[in-house]
């Protein structure tokens, strides 16, 4: 298939994401505060829809509590800089196997398994404008641990997401996921034109070489919109390769620490880099509200009072 350059492009920031990069860089936010703080600098540098995790505010750990979510939300849409609402979906479904040996027990202390209903909680009780949905099992870098979502799950919590007025973003880790999420479409359990972000370079996901990105651009149904990404040094080359494939772009500290060798990144100078990209390749950068406009988001308001 023959590139067709994207000219109107938005940039995703990925603000902290789960992984165990808290002590690499001190300006990986952890606290509601410095996630929100950063969300919207991100937004001010360019940054039309922000993703959020929360961490322990004290360790940096990855969390799923509701009173942190509802905090990070509650603070980026008080401000005065407007910007798309992105919350995570995908924590609740870690397994943490045994030995090779011995499998079972699995690993209880590693392992967060939990239902639907519960993994989409601060998603009914916050309502962003997009939540994610890791559209697949995977096998990630560590050795026994499994990223699990069923066809059930996804088909569950797919659904939660439909009823609440939540745009899904599909997280794409490899070609089979693009199948599937074509499944929840024409099944109804989605509705069309998704929205995709295309994850590449994740071990053990799809490697981030450009036939492979090419495929799978190449499985996403030409009316839908997608975005993609890859890790560390690989960001700001995705970037370009993104924009020319047709795409919109994700950047962040989630996915790389850096803004060249050697030198730690602010989310906002991540935004600054890829808008200075998209801008010199010819394209125009678009806001949140042409954001919402073309992929048809609908801003509601929060559960009230379901946080003390």
């Amino acid at each position: 298939m023959p590139l067709s350059m994207n000219r109107e492009v938005f940039i995703t920031c990925a603000v902290t994401g789960s992984g165990g990069t808290q002590d690499r860089s001190p300006h990986v936010p952890r606290s509601p505060r410095e996630i929100a703080e950063s969300a919207i600098d991100a937004a001010k540098a360019g940054a039309a829809i922000v993703h959020c995790h929360v961490r322990d505010p004290e360790t940096g750990a990855p969390s799923r509590d509701l009173a942190l979510y509802r905090e990070v939300t509650d603070r980026i849409r008080e401000s005065d800089t407007d910007v798309v609402l992105n919350l995570t979906a995908g924590m609740g479904g870690d397994i943490v196997f045994g030995s090779s040996e011995a499998p079972f027990p699995v690993n209880a202390a590693a392992t967060d398994m939990i239902g639907a209903t519960e993994r989409m909680a601060h998603i009914t009780e916050c309502l962003p404008e997009i939540c994610t949905l890791d559209c697949g099992t995977m096998n990630f870098a560590e050795a026994d641990y499994v990223m699990t979502n069923t066809p059930g799950m996804l088909r569950a919590m797919g659904a939660m997401m439909t009823r609440l007025g939540v745009k899904p973003e599909i997280e794409a880790f490899d070609t089979g996921h693009l199948w599937f999420a074509r499944q929840l479409v024409e099944e109804g359990t989605l509705t069309s034109p998704a929205l995709v972000q295309l994850c590449m370079g994740v071990p053990w996901g799809a490697p981030n070489d450009l036939n492979t990105f090419m495929a799978m651009v190449n499985n996403v149904p030409s009316d839908w919109t997608w975005s993609a990404f890859s890790l560390g040094r690989d960001q700001m080359p995705y970037v370009s390769a993104s924009v020319l494939g047709g795409g919109n772009v994700r950047v962040g500290l989630e996915d790389n620490l850096f803004l060249d060798k050697g030198v730690l990144a602010t989310n906002a100078q991540l935004v600054e880099r890829a808008a200075s990209l998209i801008g010199n390749m010819g394209a125009r950068i678009i806001g949140p509200e042409e954001v919402r406009r073309k992929l048809g988001l609908r801003k509601q308001a929060p559960v009230a009072n379901a946080v003390a």
